[in-house]
This record gives C-alpha cells, structure tokens and sequence, in this order.
C-alpha cells in the first residue's frame, strides 16, 4: 500500500539572536509550515554572532546531504560574509527563495531633540561622530544605510559611528536607554514602539510612502537614498535536485498561503517571493552591487 510522501520535518537556523528579523522570519516560516500541514513538524534553532556567518559556517558544515535543513539570511548576510572575510559563503548552500522584503526606517526615543531627517543630517554634518547610530550587524542593511546616508549628505561615510549589535531586543535597549542617538533597523523590529509612541519615527528608506506607516520618505526629508532589505531561505549543501525540488514546492506552498499571508501584512513585509534559478541570478547581482557600496563606505578594501 502506498502512503503519501510525508513532508521534511524542517530545522531552520535562524542564524542571529532571537527577537531580530532572522528570528522573526524564522518563527514565522515555523508558524506558516505547521498551520498548513505542509510539514508535521518545524523547529528553529538561533546560531547567533558576526552577521549571520558563525550560523551559515555551521550550517555548511554539519547539514551537507540533509534536505530537512534550511537557513535564514539575507541582505545583511551578503554584507557581513564579505566584512568579516568569512571563509563560508553564500555559493556553498543551496538558495530556495527570496521571502520578503522590509525597508529601513530610522527611529529616536520621543523625547529626542531630533524632529526629522534635517535635524538628523544637521548634527550629522556638524560632527558626524556625535552620532551613534544602533542597528544590526556591521556591513548590513542598517550600516549601509546609514553609510549612504552620510555620503548623499557629503559627509565621509568611514566616520559613521555606527554600533552593531546581534539581535533586534539589544539594539532596542540601546535607544530607549539613550545610549546612542538614533536606531536604524528594519520597520517590524521597531512596529510597536512606534506604535506606542516610545519611539517616533524620522524617515523610511523607500522611493514612495508606505502604506500603514505614518512616516516621511528619507527623500521627502531631503536624503536623496533608498534600500530594502531583503530576506530568504536557504537549503543545505550537497542535497539532490529531486530533494530541492520538494523543499522548493514546501515553500512555494508556504509562501503563497493565507497565515504567511497575513504575517506579511502584520510585520510590514512586502512580498518580494523569488525562486530558484531567478532568485540565484539575483542573489550573484546583490552580490556585487553589495561589494561596490561597501567599498564605497570603507568597509570592504
């Protein structure tokens, strides 16, 4: 007799600390794949530190051949492989689908003598080390937009006081500690604060306003500079192209669903689902794109 293929019961490696985008898109990928019934069971797992690359090593490393693996990464990730000289990269696993995408926004406490972007660029202008910024990684999403920032204003990008920390709840303390002047991280991690106005928000990183959020383009406020982050998920090393295949149809499945649905409208993630070979393609061209900006911002020699 026989029985329906059962699908993986999925690992995913969210490769950061719980609370930050990674994690949230993992718990979410969790979420979506056991409300469906697409797998009986998903766990994730945090690799925290370095970007994502203390994570994807390990990933690289211990899951070659097993299709029940997946990881999380994204922009932030391409960023960090190429600060951190990481000796893994994102061409030894194998790339499923681009998920999501979310832009930058950058926050201070309520309370901040900072109104807007104009007064943001100001005492930018005037000492651009008295500015603290805290966002993720270093060489991520944050830190670039923080670096184009700096350059579109005509400011030297290599004098950002930029602070990295590992998960979205540090960076958080931070800015509500007033330990630092600013927060730049993706709209999700700062929703409810802005929400409940412990936090406001002085400007987002798209072309045009966003709908739902009540903030000003960084371009209405005269920051000629847009971004999006974007995340994915990742198979592991060395699988077969039948055992792909299967893992693409999982999440295709999981993508095109109404509980990932309604996650995207609840976080501010637009869908930006790209798969396989398209998204492969496009993953080499952020590659380079990346590699450009962050020698442009000192980061990368």
């Amino acid at each position: 007799m026989a029985l329906p293929a059962m699908a993986e019961d999925y690992k995913i490696m969210a490769p950061a600390a719980p609370g930050g985008g990674w994690d949230q898109t993992a718990r979410s990928m969790q979420a979506a794949l056991q409300d469906e019934k697409i797998s009986g069971s998903a766990q994730v797992i945090n690799v925290p530190g370095a970007g994502g690359t203390i994570g994807l090593a390990q990933f690289v490393n211990q899951s070659s051949g097993d299709a029940s693996q997946l990881i999380v990464g994204g922009y932030v990730m391409v960023g960090a492989i190429l600060t951190n000289g990481s000796p893994v990269t994102l061409d030894q696993v194998t790339p499923i689908a681009r998920l999501t995408g979310e832009y930058e926004v950058i926050v201070v406490p309520a309370a901040s003598d900072i109104k807007d972007m104009a007064g943001l660029v100001e005492k930018l202008k005037a000492d651009p080390g008295s500015v603290s910024w805290a966002g993720g990684s270093a060489g991520g999403t944050d830190h670039i937009a923080a670096g184009l920032i700096a350059k579109a204003e005509g400011v030297d990008p290599t004098k950002v006081n930029y602070i990295a920390f590992s998960g979205g709840g540090e960076a958080l303390a931070a800015i509500l500690g007033n330990q630092v002047t600013v927060g730049i991280s993706g709209y999700g991690e700062f929703a409810s604060q802005i929400e409940a106005g412990t936090l406001r928000a002085i400007g987002i990183s798209s072309d045009e306003r966003v709908e739902g959020i009540d903030a000003p383009t960084f371009k209405e406020g005269g920051v000629d500079v847009s971004i999006q982050n974007w995340r994915m998920v990742a198979a592991a090393p060395g699988i077969t192209d039948e055992q792909k295949a299967a893992i693409l149809a999982d999440i295709e499945k999981m993508a095109k669903s109404d509980s990932w649905q309604k996650t995207l409208k609840e976080k501010g993630w637009a869908d930006t689902y790209l798969a396989g070979d398209a998204f492969t393609e496009q993953l080499k061209a952020d590659t380079e794109a990346t590699t450009a900006i962050l020698k442009d911002i000192g980061l990368v020699q």
